[in-house]
């Protein structure tokens, strides 16, 4: 008899042999046939930030694991994370309040990159800052202020492990009068071979993070690499272009006990 496989948010709602429950916010609220189905399966699959730590308290094994989640959209967790394991990040500080934000220039040189720390993504939160009153006029609008020094590339990879393992990778290139490469704000997506360096480097992350599901976005600035920042909900649409069936591969993946 095949095991019943249960996910919680959508992220396999369209895989065949998977049944998704839906994140509800109640626990109380999912019928005792779902609560039974989730107490018998080995993984619940995609669990949601809010019940990923709940399962990881009582032992429930997830995919994503709950370390993912834990940095999920969070970039001073990320940066610290990578600071911690020796991951190549570039040079980031975060300032906090007035006192902290009169700092900033004595650390950073402009131009340098100045990011809303949590909740953001596909490129939005994340602003080039050019001008001393650019800077002034951020920090008078956020209480923590993410700097990061500005590496000038005009492209980053996009690398993306799963269970461990690259399942695939491409280039993104930053559309004209803009830095940021990312799809979501006109980037291109380019399939030039991606260097082994750089994919070694995104196994490495992964797995030293504990990220089992992750895109993480990686530049080459003068010959060095560095890992800017996992996603965690990355997109798909690199898979599309590529004639990447998700759907099916992460079917396979279950199958086989990748995932």
């Amino acid at each position: 008899m095949s095991r019943q496989v249960i996910a919680l948010e959508g992220r396999l709602r369209h895989c065949r042999n998977v049944t998704t429950l839906g994140v509800r916010p109640n626990f109380g609220d999912y019928p005792d046939s779902e609560r039974a189905a989730m107490s018998a399966a080995e993984v619940i699959y995609y669990p949601s930030s809010q019940y990923a730590f709940l399962f990881n308290t009582l032992g429930k094994r997830t995919f994503p694991g709950y370390h993912a989640y834990a940095c999920a959209q969070d970039k001073i967790r990320q940066t610290a994370l990578f600071q911690m394991a020796g991951i190549p990040h570039p040079p980031t500080r975060v300032f906090y309040g007035r006192r902290q934000h009169r700092k900033i220039l004595s650390r950073f040189t402009l131009p340098l990159i100045a990011k809303i720390p949590r909740g953001s993504a596909m490129g939005r939160g994340v602003f080039l800052i050019q001008q001393a009153a650019d800077l002034e006029a951020f920090c008078s609008q956020h209480h923590t202020v993410y700097i990061q020094k500005y590496l000038p590339v005009p492209r980053d990879m996009r690398v993306v492990v799963i269970g461990g393992r690259v399942v695939h990778a491409y280039w993104r290139h930053a559309p004209d009068l803009d830095f940021r490469s990312n799809v979501a704000v006109g980037g291109q997506i380019v399939f030039d071979r991606v260097p082994q360096s750089a994919l070694d480097l995104a196994v490495h992350t992964a797995v030293i993070c504990r990220w089992d599901d992750v895109g993480l976005d990686i530049i080459d600035c003068d010959g060095s690499l560095f890992v800017i920042e996992g996603n965690m909900k990355y997109g798909r649409e690199g898979f599309r272009q590529a004639g990447i069936d998700y759907t099916r591969l992460m079917e396979g993946f279950i199958t086989d006990g990748t995932i």
